[in-house]
């Protein structure tokens, strides 16, 4: 079994970096991928932030959740000290949390163009009302296009097991 030498990681700046400085505004430049060593293989690889957080657009107040990002990998794989930064970028970001989960889903789509990939936000309940969106993709013309499909009509179908808060 062949693991990663030094050559495949050059070209990362944040994993390692002891002078990590930390972005407060959205920026998806911050991203940076890694190669699948396991191309071959179908797997997810799941990753789950409990301390996302974001602004309300209209109110500034701040909004809480905790982020669900899954994906089948296809030649790429999201580098996670970078995913961990780029998330924080989003601290002082003003949007709605169903775009918030949209466009971390897009981000990544276009930074590691993954077989399939899903985002939910489990958003704390503000107001007495918590709002949990879910998007995903499925590479078009594809079994992973039809997954997407079935995830997607199946989703949260029992909402009751689901104890995030």
């Amino acid at each position: 079994m062949a693991g990663r030498d030094e050559a495949t990681l050059t070209d990362l700046t944040l994993l390692g970096n002891q002078n990590t400085k930390y972005v407060y505004e959205y920026n998806p430049d911050i991203l940076e991928s890694v190669d699948n060593m396991h191309v071959g293989r179908d797997y997810f690889v799941k990753f789950n932030c409990p301390e996302f957080t974001s602004l309300c657009p209209m109110t500034g107040q701040p909004d809480f959740a905790t982020m669900y990002i899954s994906f089948v990998p296809d030649k790429k794989l999201v580098e996670s000290k970078a995913l961990k930064l780029y998330l924080f970028s989003f601290r002082n970001h003003g949007d709605f949390h169903e775009d918030c989960v949209n466009i971390i889903m897009n981000d990544l789509i276009k930074l590691i163009e993954p077989r399939y990939i899903e985002v939910w936000g489990k958003f704390t309940p503000r107001g007495g009302l918590s709002i949990d969106p879910y998007c995903n993709y499925g590479k078009p013309e594809t079994k992973y296009e039809q997954m997407a499909e079935h995830r997607l009509m199946n989703h949260d179908m029992y909402p009751e097991k689901i104890d995030n808060r």
